[in-house]
């Protein structure tokens, strides 16, 4: 039997998405082996959004993560994650809101991003009304263009932060998400210029006498280099489950596919098309196709896709009978998670149980 095949299919009902338990402490197992030390690791929780994930990365020493919105941050909170930095700059509600995980939440440290004044003076106004103080960090723009200051304006706006009641500036955010060519020696090159101000950025604002900033830097794709330069904190998340596009394109980090996308043959159309329960609501559909690979399916082609069905080409539709169990995996795997409610969980071929993708949501209590 395959590693992913299950013995009590039956139990799954389709489209269902399968972690596998052993795979996922694996990966968590060889990212530490990539790492000098695991106080430098924090990892990014967007990738599972479950609390049982959580607790194995805890289990294995990290205390340290990264999230992207507010539910990810109060699952963090629920487990008693140690220290949070919310990958994201908080605007209107989202402020009150991460005030108020503070305050529910004592046993973990919060932080955010800020990349700009107005942003800032928000959100300290709402937490020296409260009495508090929350930790930030400036989100550096190194070339994604999607978010934060770019170099140039950085340490003004680090010093300015440092003027206002109820944050703390503590460090430096550099995504530099826009790096993922296949050529690990091209990828390095372009992410050593793209990291190339943060170090004068950082030396200028020791000499100016604040503390040493903190520095989180890089994604999946460049995380090993990262990983090479000293101190620094990475955040790599997709390692956790791994996905097609990555396993294709980051050929130097031999991580494993522990999830999964389930799907049944639900209808044979003729001699070369069949057609599965898995539409656009059960996995990633931003990227082309094809957006899944079929483990025990490898030849087939998608023909089309709708919102709860996927047209297959296949050799011979005779091979594979209404019933049948497709066993996917996913072009990108963390979009593909935030479709499911739970995940089934695999140990040994044997679905055990579920978990649930508890940070899906948008809210969960708060």
């Amino acid at each position: 039997m395959e590693w992913y095949q299950l013995q009590n299919p039956e139990q799954v009902d389709s489209p269902a998405l399968l972690v596998y338990k052993d795979r996922i402490k694996q990966n968590i197992d060889l990212l530490k082996t990539m790492i000098d030390d695991v106080q430098r690791l924090r990892p990014h929780v967007k990738t599972s959004k479950m609390a049982e994930v959580v607790q194995m990365l805890q289990e294995a020493g990290i205390q340290k993560y990264k999230c992207a919105t507010i539910a990810e941050a109060e699952m963090l909170g629920m487990v008693k994650a140690r220290d949070v930095l919310l990958a994201y700059q908080p605007v209107g509600p989202k402020t009150a809101r991460l005030l108020q995980l503070v305050l529910q939440y004592p046993d973990t440290d919060f932080a955010c991003l800020v990349d700009n004044k107005a942003a800032g003076e928000a959100i300290s106004r709402l937490f020296a009304a409260a009495g508090r103080q929350l930790r930030v960090y400036i989100d550096l723009n190194v070339g994604m263009n999607r978010t934060g200051v770019k170099p140039e304006a950085a340490l003004e706006l680090y010093h300015y932060l440092h003027t206002l009641p109820g944050i703390r500036p503590v460090g430096i955010h550099v995504y530099d998400g826009h790096l993922h060519d296949t050529d690990m020696a091209i990828r390095k090159k372009r992410c050593d210029e793209a990291y190339g101000p943060v170090p004068v950025l950082q030396h200028a604002i020791v000499a100016s006498g604040l503390p040493e900033p903190v520095i989180v830097a890089g994604g999946s794709p460049t995380f090993p280099i990262h990983a090479a330069r000293p101190v620094i904190e990475c955040s790599p998340g997709t390692f956790v489950f791994w996905d097609w596009g990555y396993g294709k394109n980051l050929p130097e980090q031999p991580f494993l596919w522990a999830a999964l996308v389930l799907s049944r043959v639900v209808s044979v159309i003729d001699d070369q098309l069949l057609c599965l329960d898995l539409g656009h609501k059960s996995v990633a559909a931003e990227n082309p196709q094809p957006r899944v690979h079929f483990l025990n399916a490898p030849d087939a082609q998608p023909v089309s896709q709708s919102e709860e069905h996927l047209v297959l080409k296949v050799a011979d539709t005779a091979a594979y009978p209404v019933g049948t169990t497709f066993y996917g995996v996913p072009l990108h795997i963390c979009p593909t998670v935030a479709l499911y409610e739970r995940a089934y969980v695999v140990e040994g071929n044997v679905c055990t149980g579920t978990w649930k993708v508890i940070a899906r949501d948008r809210t969960i209590v708060h």
